[in-house]
């Protein structure tokens, strides 16, 4: 937590982000769940601080759909439907469909290929991507979510809108809290979790959008059919 020094407002903001990610790794961890209701009061007690920035804090995270505030009473996690999970792909398809159509047509989305940035911020992506793939091979979904947060986060980054970057990071959140819920019920998740981010790194490097679109649409049936098959159980 940041200490008293410093100006005031910043360090205000800096605490409220601190207790928004705490909170959504609560979630996303599965130590906090669908429904489970809390206060102000109490996630204030729990960090050990005032209550504006946990409220702040709060209310971000209802505004990015994992929390609802319930009038008098507090905030309880959302509590995603396998209907919402199929939403959310759909609209995950659309954003990524355009990062796909913004390499096929527009030459200044994405730097020449023997373009030295380009290429120091794509060994970074693969870096994520081939942690990913590890997480996934060996069935680590905690280690999964982050790398592959971090991953479609960069990847968004590289196509230069931080706009679509920044909405593409929150529905796959989104997705995540939706998935969690069902994926922390098996005990072992080797081999069970999509592993293709490398392969999608090799088809951008490539430019090419076709395979790209090909393995995304692959990820996407795999990831349906997995949240609901165990939405079913």
């Amino acid at each position: 937590m940041p200490g008293s020094s410093g100006n005031g407002s910043v360090t205000r903001s800096t605490l409220r982000q601190q207790i928004a990610d705490a909170l959504r790794d609560e979630v996303l961890a599965g130590r906090l769940q669908p429904g489970q209701e809390f206060t102000v009061k109490e996630i204030a007690e729990q960090y050990g601080v005032s209550a504006t920035p946990v409220r702040e804090a709060l209310v971000d995270l209802s505004a990015q759909g994992l929390l609802d505030a319930d009038q008098h009473r507090g905030f309880h996690v959302h509590e995603y439907s396998t209907a919402d999970f199929r939403g959310i792909v759909e609209a995950r398809s659309l954003i990524t469909d355009g990062m796909f159509h913004a390499l096929e047509t527009g030459a200044d989305r994405l730097p020449p290929s023997d373009d030295a940035r380009a290429n120091a911020s794509l060994a970074g992506v693969r870096r994520r991507a081939e942690e990913a793939r590890r997480a996934s091979l060996a069935g680590d979904l905690t280690v999964l979510i982050g790398y592959d947060l971090r991953f479609w986060h960069e990847l968004g980054v590289m196509f230069g809108n931080p706009y679509l970057a920044d909405f593409l990071h929150r529905l796959r959140v989104q997705s995540w809290v939706c998935a969690v819920q069902h994926l922390r019920r098996l005990d072992d998740l080797r081999g069970a979790l999509w592993s293709g981010h490398t392969d999608l790194v090799d088809a951008l490097a490539r430019r090419d959008t076709k395979a790209a679109r090909s393995i995304v649409a692959g990820y996407n049936d795999h990831a349906l059919a997995l949240i609901e098959g165990l939405a079913d159980r």
